[in-house]
């Protein structure tokens, strides 16, 4: 899922703090310190970033092998 833009609930700017969020939490800082660095502080805000799933790797597997299907009955 791409990370929407603006919070849906109050519509602040979320989504130029995606990056950052994600590098700064894979490197084991704390979450609540990194929100609240990034200026997010309403739990709606929050929200936008801490349950963002980012299947587009699950998806593009599916897809691959959708394709691996299709040139495997080409062949016969």
């Amino acid at each position: 899922m791409i990370i929407p833009v603006r919070c849906f609930t109050c519509g602040k700017l979320v989504g130029d703090r995606w990056d950052e969020f994600t590098r700064r939490t894979k490197t084991g800082e704390n979450v609540i310190e990194v929100l609240d660095s990034l200026g997010l502080k309403r739990y709606c805000c929050r929200r936008m970033l801490l349950s963002n799933v980012e299947i587009i790797d699950e998806v593009l597997r599916f897809y691959e092998e959708a394709e691996k299907r299709k040139e495997a009955r080409s062949f016969y």
